[in-house]
């Protein structure tokens, strides 16, 4: 069975991605296996010093399903299966780990659009992701 992974961080080009990736199930002969990964960074300076692990936690699931919520609800909607999850640290580098101990087949993204200086200077995730990951990606403008 594919299993395909989807990165999911609740902006529109994110969301889109879903509702166009929904359109192409029907290309595959069996229903794939379906992830959901949201991603949160890590808060930094002074905040894990002053907040309890547990509370850090909560508020990183809290933002995370806000995040899924438009992805879960056009699957749900679809009658589509899937799986979701919420994770924290660097979006490409989670999305590759998650690939990898998930043995996920492709991923499917949609890159945001920053323009070609801006992709140049910050890079993007889809970037990131594409130089380190070995499984195919399919990008969804």
């Amino acid at each position: 069975m594919l299993k395909f992974l989807l990165p999911v961080d609740g902006s529109d080009t994110s969301n889109k991605a879903v509702h166009d990736f929904i359109k192409l199930l029907n290309w595959y002969k069996e229903a794939p296996e379906i992830h959901l990964l949201n991603v949160q960074f890590p808060l930094h300076g002074n905040a894990p010093m002053l907040i309890d692990k547990n509370s850090i936690n909560q508020y990183h699931q809290e933002k995370g399903m806000k995040e899924l919520q438009a992805a879960r609800e056009a699957m749900n909607k679809a009658g589509i299966n899937y799986q979701f999850h919420i994770t924290v640290g660097d979006p490409a580098e989670m999305i590759v780990r998650y690939e990898e101990e998930n043995q996920c087949n492709q991923i499917v993204i949609g890159p945001r659009k920053l323009g070609a200086i801006k992709g140049l200077l910050l890079g993007s995730v889809a970037r990131k992701v594409m130089q380190l990951s070995n499984v195919p990606m399919l990008l969804i403008k």
